[in-house]
C-alpha cells in the first residue's frame, strides 16, 4: 500500500461511514431482519444480479419459501421456477443442496458460526462474511468487488485486485478501519457506497463521505483503481439445437448437473435422419455469458403429421411440451426468447385460420 506522511486515522474512517450510512442507505427488505435464511437467500441472490432486477425475485421466493425446511422439501424443478429470470442457475441449485445440507447437518438451524456458514454449498468467503456480520454481528468484512474498488481509490493502493490474496489483503485493510459494534451495517455501508457512489465508472466523489480523505480522488486518478492485470479469459462455444414440433407441441429434455445451464430444459441437441429432413428453418442467437460467447443455432422442424411426432418422441425419450406447460419449467434464456416469440406465431396463425 502506498504511504503518506501521515498515518490514516482508519477507526475514524469506519465511524464516519457508519454516520453516513444512518443518513442514506437504501431501504431494501432484507434490511428489516437479522433472519440468516433470509439473509442468505438474498446474498446468494444478489450474486451477478442488479438489486432492482433482484428485489421481485426475492420477495417471490421468499415467500414460497419461507424457511430452511420449506426450500429443503421443495422439489428441485419447483426451485429453479422461482429462479426463473435470473440467470445463473446453479446458484438456485446449490441452494437447494445447501438447505438439505442444513436439515441433515444443523438439525435445521442455521448454522451461526462463520465457518460452518462457509461449508454450505455454493458459500464464499464473501457470503459466508456477510451472513456472519448482518445476523450474528460477527468481525468479518463482506469483502467485495465494492471493497476492492472503494479502498484501492481511499488509499490509492495499487494492490493487484486479480492476485489470489487480495481477498486476505483487503479484509486486513477493512478491519483497520471497522469499529466494534454495528458490524452487519460496517459492510452493507460499504456495500451501498461501492455501487451507489462510487461506482467503476463515473463515480459520484462530490457526494462520497470519503472525498476529504480519499487520496485518488485528491490526486485525480480515480480511474486507476482498483489495478487488475489479470483478465478474465472469454472462449467461444457453438451449440445446435433442433425445435421439433407439431401444431403447437414440441420436444424437449432436462440437461444434466454439468457445465452449463445445470438442470434447465432444453431442446433436442441430436436428431436422427427421417426427422432431419422436416427442418423448415433455422434461428442463429448470440449470447453472452460470465466466460463465454455463445453462438447458438435452433433448427425449426416442423412434423408433417402427429403419429410422426409420438413415434419419434417415444424413440428418443424426449418430453413433449405446449407453451403453457413450459411457462411451469426454466429455460436457459435464449431458449425462453425463442419459445417466447413461437407462442405468438401460434397465436397468429391460430387467428390467422
Amino acid at each position: 500500500m502506498k504511504t503518506k506522511k501521515q498515518k490514516p486515522d482508519f477507526l475514524h474512517l469506519g465511524i464516519k461511514l457508519l454516520n453516513w450510512f444512518k443518513l442514506n442507505s437504501r431501504d431494501l427488505p432484507w434490511r428489516k431482519t437479522k433472519d440468516p435464511y433470509k439473509i442468505w437467500i438474498c446474498e446468494i441472490l444478489l450474486q451477478q444480479t442488479q438489486v432492482k432486477q433482484g428485489l421481485n425475485h426475492y420477495l417471490k421466493f421468499v415467500e414460497k419459501f419461507p424457511n430452511v425446511k420449506n426450500l429443503a422439501e421443495a422439489n428441485e424443478d419447483e426451485v429453479l421456477l422461482y429462479w426463473k429470470g435470473l440467470g445463473y442457475y446453479s446458484r438456485a441449485i446449490n441452494l437447494h443442496k445447501a438447505a438439505k445440507q442444513i436439515m441433515l447437518d444443523f438439525n435445521g438451524k442455521f448454522p451461526e458460526n462463520y465457518t460452518e456458514i462457509l461449508s454450505l454449498k455454493g458459500v464464499g468467503k464473501y457470503t459466508a462474511a456477510a451472513i456472519a456480520s448482518i445476523a450474528f454481528e460477527q468481525k468479518f468484512p463482506a469483502v467485495d468487488g465494492n471493497f476492492y474498488r472503494v479502498l484501492s481509490r481511499l488509499f490509492a493502493d495499487d494492490f493487484d485486485v486479480s492476485r489470489t490474496n487480495a481477498f486476505q489483503y483487503f479484509s486486513e485493510l477493512a478491519l483497520l478501519m471497522m469499529p466494534e459494534y454495528h458490524i452487519g451495517n460496517f459492510n452493507e455501508a460499504m456495500m451501498d457506497l461501492g455501487s451507489e457512489i462510487c461506482k467503476p465508472k463515473n463515480p459520484f466523489c462530490e457526494a462520497c463521505p470519503f472525498n476529504e480523505e480519499c487520496l485518488a480522488f485528491k490526486s485525480g486518478t480515480i480511474n486507476n483503481y482498483p489495478v487488475k492485470t489479470k483478465k478474465t479469459k472469454v472462449t467461444d462455444l457453438e451449440l445446435n439445437y433442433f425445435f421439433i414440433n407439431y401444431k403447437g407441441e414440441f420436444l424437449i429434455q432436462q440437461r444434466k448437473d454439468d457445465f452449463i445451464w445445470k438442470k434447465l430444459y432444453e431442446f433436442p441437441t441430436e436428431i436422427s435422419e427421417n426427422i432431419n429432413k422436416y427442418i423448415r428453418r433455422s434461428t442463429l442467437i448470440s449470447h453472452k455469458l460470465t466466460h463465454k460467447n455463445l453462438k447458438i443455432t435452433i433448427n425449426d422442424v416442423q412434423c408433417p403429421d402427429l403419429k410422426i411426432f409420438k413415434k419419434y418422441a417415444k424413440e428418443t425419450n424426449f418430453e413433449i411440451s405446449d407453451f403453457e406447460e413450459s411457462k411451469q419449467k426454466s429455460f436457459p434464456k435464449p431458449l425462453q426468447s425463442y419459445l417466447e416469440k413461437m407462442e405468438k406465431k401460434e397465436d397468429f396463425q391460430a387467428e390467422l385460420f
